[in-house]
């Protein structure tokens, strides 16, 4: 297990009603409706929510790889995230799959900054070992 040292940031959200309720931080910028995965109506999903939250995390890994290695980072730069809620023998688990865009960089390269934010971002530490996760070049 990772020792922490120093936090940095502490989020803070208080949800109601599981997968048919709310969400709402604890300083208000983040309020929202949750829904079931496929449901008809507003809200999102714990899923979307990860998925959005992995790709801009991801997204902030690879600026700091093509920072740190002195490569200009695209402007146009994007992770695609999909999440699947899954089922199986041992109960439900998450898959996910990152589709990295770094238009303008020859592919090693832009492979080379995939694999150091991949080893770097939080969140594919948190899943590392726990989920599969494939990576790819799109």
């Amino acid at each position: 297990m990772i020792t922490v040292q120093k936090i940095l940031y502490t989020a803070r959200v208080h949800t109601t009603g599981g997968r048919d309720g709310a969400a709402r931080s604890d300083d208000g910028r983040l309020d929202i409706r949750l829904s079931p995965p496929g449901a008809p109506g507003a809200g999102t999903n714990p899923e979307q929510l990860f998925a959005a939250g992995w790709s801009a995390c991801f997204i902030g890994a690879l600026r700091h790889a093509s920072h740190a290695r002195k490569i200009d980072f695209p402007a146009g730069a994007a992770v695609s995230a999909e999440v699947d809620l899954g089922h199986g023998e041992q109960g439900f688990f998450l898959q996910a799959r990152l589709t990295v865009s770094l238009p303008g960089l020859e592919p090693e390269v832009a492979q080379l900054l995939i694999d150091a934010a991949h080893q770097t971002c939080p969140y594919s530490k948190a899943t590392r070992g726990n989920i599969e996760v494939n990576l790819a070049l799109g």
